[in-house]
């Protein structure tokens, strides 16, 4: 296309001002004034309105993670395993404490759905190294029924993860296992694990980070231990069946030259502590915690080893914890099957025992897992389901009835009871609770586990 030459282009029309506006009058001007001045407080409404609706947001944020090191991971339920019609649980973000929406405010009993929990005692896997780096699906097999039927599965991993950071802390006995120890529990269907225990740093602070190393790399959710106390004290939420589960873990049992070194304070990276010098902060954590979710549980290490009753401070303990706001508290330490069993209308077990761990006697040998279902706040029921160690893997009795008689009687020892008392057994859900675990076993299970 050629330019246009000048004589080409069109004529240019004179330029014609329109004629100018009367100015307004007086009256005029004022009512423009008002007119802005009402604009003016109008955007400056819409600007509060905001910031109020920003400020608001925050405040229903949720700052649970499912694993400190790995964002978004997702145990698999039990319905997916099963083929039972349920779904993978959707699981809360938890990189460096990213917010997740809190769910909208509910009754004490949630989504109205049941959802049977899974919890075993002590995890060393002392002598198993060979079996777990050449096939570590096999290595839980026999138990894996057990945990593998509920929805969430958790153990206490009492042990450092790897074989070579860190270096032996000053104590009788250290522990350590192979990273594919973490591939053994999740193949048994086992979804979260603790470290809050007495052997979680048994390598010093070098084994602390291997494991948490090995936590992020794997995406396992790994409680109670963090590379500092915001971590080891951040709590596992996840959703099951539309309920919202959420878990803390804790250890009340440190040595004494390693107490200091070893117990999560500020910036220092160790273990969260429910000593009585630490327990009101375990305790706010659960205060924090108790409006997020629907189900709240709190696994401890605590107690005193070989004793099968529980002593005056794991009593206490329960009794600070639930007070705070905690459905059901579990625990381990004392390498012994303590009583379990309703507190009034929480769930209380003072001692799991061990599980895969190596038993020097046929009392160290009683293991098992117990089920607990719950309707948010609401316990429905309980099961205990019976265990002999074996070569350090828990095998399910074909007979139950001996170990849940030794149950029945550590639950009296422990001044629990099999079904739940007091007024807010019924005031919880407006209804009568039952001790029947949906699909958890027999009818009955918890008025004889």
């Amino acid at each position: 296309m050629q330019p246009l030459e000048p004589e080409d282009l069109p004529p240019v029309a004179p330029v014609r001002r329109p004629p100018r506006p009367p100015r307004p009058t007086p009256e005029q001007y004022r009512n423009r004034r008002i007119a802005v001045a009402l604009g003016a407080v109008a955007v400056v409404v819409l600007l509060v309105a905001g910031v109020v609706a920003l400020i608001g947001g925050a405040g229903d944020t949720d700052v649970a993670a499912s694993d400190p090191g790995s964002p978004g991971r997702s145990p698999t339920s039990a319905g997916a395993r099963a083929g039972d019609g349920g779904s993978a649980p959707s699981t809360t973000t938890g990189q460096a404490g990213a917010p997740a929406t809190r769910p909208a405010a509910r009754g004490p009993e949630g989504s109205g759905n049941a959802v049977t929990l899974a919890f075993a005692g002590d995890s060393n896997f002392e002598g198993l190294d060979g079996a777990l780096t050449s096939n570590p699906s096999a290595v839980l097999a026999p138990v894996a029924p057990l945990l593998s039927g509920a929805d969430l599965a958790m153990v206490n991993l009492e042990t450092v993860l790897g074989t070579s950071a860190g270096t032996p802390a000053a104590k009788t006995f250290t522990f350590r296992t192979p990273p594919q120890a973490l591939d053994a529990l999740k193949a048994a269907g086992v979804d979260v694990v603790t470290m809050a225990n007495n052997h979680g740093m048994d390598y010093g602070p070098g084994g602390l980070e291997g494991s948490l190393v090995i936590r992020d790399a794997t995406g396992f959710p790994i409680l109670g231990v963090g590379r500092n106390e915001s971590e080891a004290y951040r709590p596992f939420v996840t959703e099951l069946k539309g309920q919202r589960i959420g878990i803390l873990a804790a250890n009340d049992v440190f040595d004494d030259n390693l107490r200091a070194q070893w117990t999560s304070v500020g910036a220092q990276p160790g273990i969260a502590s429910a000593e009585e010098a630490h327990q009101d902060r375990l305790a706010a954590a659960v205060q924090e915690l108790r409006p997020k979710v629907d189900t709240l549980v709190v696994y401890l290490h605590y107690g005193t080893e070989k004793e099968t009753c529980p002593n005056q401070r794991q009593k206490d303990l329960v009794n600070l914890l639930t007070g705070a706001g905690a459905d059901i508290v579990v625990g381990t330490h004392a390498h012994r099957l303590q009583g379990l069993g309703y507190q009034g209308d929480r769930f209380v077990a003072y001692g799991l025992g061990n599980f895969a761990f190596r038993a020097a006697s046929a009392a160290a040998a009683q293991s098992g897992v117990l089920e607990v279902t719950a309707t948010g706040r609401r316990i429905d029921g309980f099961r205990w389901r019976p265990a002999t160690i074996s070569g350090t893997v828990p095998r399910p009795d074909a007979d139950e009835s001996a170990g849940l008689s030794v149950m029945a009687q550590r639950r009296a020892c422990a001044g629990l009871t099999d079904q739940p008392t007091g007024a807010g057994a019924a005031a919880v859900s407006g209804a009568p609770s039952t001790t029947t675990p949906t699909g958890a076993g027999s009818p009955g299970a918890g008025a004889t586990g």
